[in-house]
């Protein structure tokens, strides 16, 4: 099944905790994939970021949400156990411990401590609210965000290719691929990549910075897919320059036949649709600009660690 929202967590998780010993997060996550009956897949599933498993991360947040709540405590560095709290509450049977349900019967503290996350700031709304920003992981609402605000980014860019002119699109393609490492130095790259073809870019660029291979690229500034003859005519014109190796770079995207066909020859072809050449754009910082940083901070367990 997939990873339940963090939410479900809470009970089996306070559950778990009811023989009133020390646990460590790992217990408490092998305890729960246990009971969901959880994969080994769904387990390895990584939040956008990459950093963390999103199972690790509902986790992680059940425990901080009990904890703010006074059913958990933290007692020495990476363990938790029940409070006298948590244990009472055990004692009620309830079906369900939920974000409302610690509104209700937690901590003060847990009051302030979700205020914040309340939609535009509002901390009138009613508890019985139960949307996504409550049912997801402030994690996930920030990398969901995050995600959000690429994709519109990324709208933007290729909006802005498709209107811009030919020769500008040949200098878009030559910064994107030296900043990837690609033509050596931009003015060997520009040189190399210089002849002008069918409102695309048509040439030659270097592998690495000593030149011991070298790489055909074409572009096409299109908005219709494109199709396997014209990816089968470029692995066509690879033998004229002795090249092994070619990447298509196109604004809209490759029908499902050409990336079959590209799978299955010899030559080495990288297809970049719209979708990726945005995204490497973003990530390599071409015709972007960093607007905000922000570092999440978490606590440094060492610096309290009393000494021996």
């Amino acid at each position: 099944m997939a990873v339940p929202d963090f939410q479900s967590f809470m009970l089996p998780l306070l559950e778990f905790t009811a023989d009133k010993v020390e646990h460590i997060k790992s217990e408490a996550t092998d305890a729960l994939a246990r009971h969901f009956n959880i994969s080994d897949a769904d387990r390895k599933e990584m939040l956008p970021s990459g950093r963390q498993t999103r199972f690790d991360n509902r986790v992680a947040w059940a425990i901080v949400y009990l904890r703010k709540a006074k059913f958990l405590e933290s007692t020495r560095r990476g363990r938790f156990k029940i409070t006298d709290r948590g244990f009472e509450i055990l004692k009620t049977n309830p079906t369900k411990i939920d974000v409302k349900y610690l509104i209700q019967h937690g901590d003060a503290e847990f009051k302030e401590f979700h205020q914040p996350s309340r939609r535009n700031g509002d901390q009138t709304k009613d508890n019985d609210e139960t949307d996504a920003e409550v049912i997801r992981t402030p994690r996930e609402i920030m990398e969901a965000g995050y995600q959000e605000m690429r994709r519109d980014l990324s709208q933007e860019l290729l909006t802005r290719i498709k209107s811009s002119q030919p020769r500008f699109f040949e200098l878009l393609v030559v910064d994107l691929l030296v900043a990837m490492g690609y033509g050596g130095s931009l003015k060997d790259a520009g040189e190399a990549v210089g002849q002008s073809g069918d409102g695309g870019v048509d040439g030659i660029i270097k592998e690495d910075k000593l030149g011991l291979d070298a790489i055909y690229l074409q572009a096409k500034r299109w908005e219709n897919t494109v199709g396997r003859p014209v990816v089968q005519a470029f692995a066509g014109s690879l033998d004229g320059y002795r090249a092994r190796k070619g990447v298509l770079i196109t604004t809209s995207q490759f029908s499902p036949e050409a990336k079959d066909y590209v799978s299955r020859i010899e030559k080495k072809i990288v297809l970049i649709d719209g979708e990726e050449l945005a995204k490497l754009m973003i990530d390599y910082g071409i015709g972007v600009a960093t607007d905000a940083v922000y570092e999440i901070k978490r606590l440094d367990t060492d610096y309290f660690e009393e000494e021996l």
